[in-house]
């Protein structure tokens, strides 16, 4: 596993410490990225430099780290006119859905496995080696990739066929920008209530460190109704209690205040259901 030859494409904001990790593999590695000034650093650390897409196409694993479909489409072109059969393309990159199954059927009768494995963790989790990669690939070429996925990852997920991997990071990446979005309307409502914002962020940083975050309550295999016998039913009716309590009271400060807070009210409507027990009567039916 140690002889394989590494290719990496992309040196951006995540990229960059990605490609770090792999400098001192014994197998070798060659980057490429159009900003001549960014494979500068990897030249002094020993990699090989390639003047094009092209010249990375030697390597046995090829990890492409670009921002947008059209980019990993361009690349992967190229590398396919050239690489040989058995090479893996592995695409970091949050792309479309429908790109990576379009391009692994089209690469697989040459022999060449496309495979997706975005990332999650910033650069910094880059940059220590902490990312969680989600790996759509076939079984047996998952298990060539992951030795080499380790170096800048400490959770290596098998998410299932190219493709799944990307799914996987959409999911994950909804967790963060919906959280976002509601924390942006938590804001209003503390500033109009007259809070410091900045004490309020240290409390939700401090408290989401002790209680997980959102990602506490994913503990079940599938989002169906819990049946009441379930072991998490009286828990999850128990958070839902205490869910829908604090959000009717947020909406009530809310409309004191003049402050009109739409996530929260759409939190208030499905919480029961998202967790998989009902609302309770006074928000049945809403």
């Amino acid at each position: 596993m140690s002889a394989l030859a590494l290719g990496f494409i992309g040196l951006g904001n995540l990229g960059a410490p990605m490609a770090r990790r792999l400098a001192s593999w014994p197998g070798g590695l060659t980057v490429f990225d159009v900003r001549a000034e960014a494979m500068t650093p990897f030249e002094e650390a020993g990699a090989a430099v390639a003047d094009s897409v092209a010249g990375v196409a030697a390597a046995d694993v090829i990890s492409i780290a670009v921002v947008s479909d059209e980019q990993v489409r361009q690349i992967v072109g190229e590398l396919a006119a050239c690489s040989k059969p058995g090479t893996v393309i592995a695409i970091h990159s949050t792309i479309s859905q429908h790109t990576i199954p379009e391009l692994a059927d089209l690469l697989r009768p040459r022999g060449i496995h496309l495979i997706d494995a975005p990332v999650s963790g910033s650069s910094g989790g880059a940059a220590t080696g902490e990312l969680a990669v989600m790996v759509g690939a076939e079984p047996d070429v998952f298990e060539r990739v992951k030795p080499v996925f380790e170096q800048f990852g400490s959770l290596i997920v098998h998410a299932g066929e190219p493709g799944a991997g990307t799914r996987m990071k959409l999911a994950r990446n909804m967790v963060i920008y919906i959280a976002y979005a509601g924390v942006g309307e938590a804001l209003r409502l503390a500033e109009a209530g007259g809070i410091d914002l900045l004490q309020l962020g240290q409390v939700i940083r401090h408290t989401d460190a002790l209680t997980g975050g959102p990602g506490v309550i994913i503990m079940r295999d599938d989002t169906s109704p819990l049946a009441p016998e379930h072991d998490l039913y009286d828990l999850f009716v128990h958070t839902r209690n205490l869910g829908e309590k604090d959000l009717g009271l947020a909406l009530a400060l809310g409309a004191e205040l003049g402050i009109d807070l739409p996530i929260t009210a759409t939190a208030l409507e499905v919480l029961g259901p998202r967790l998989g027990v009902p609302n309770t009567d006074s928000h049945a039916g809403r």
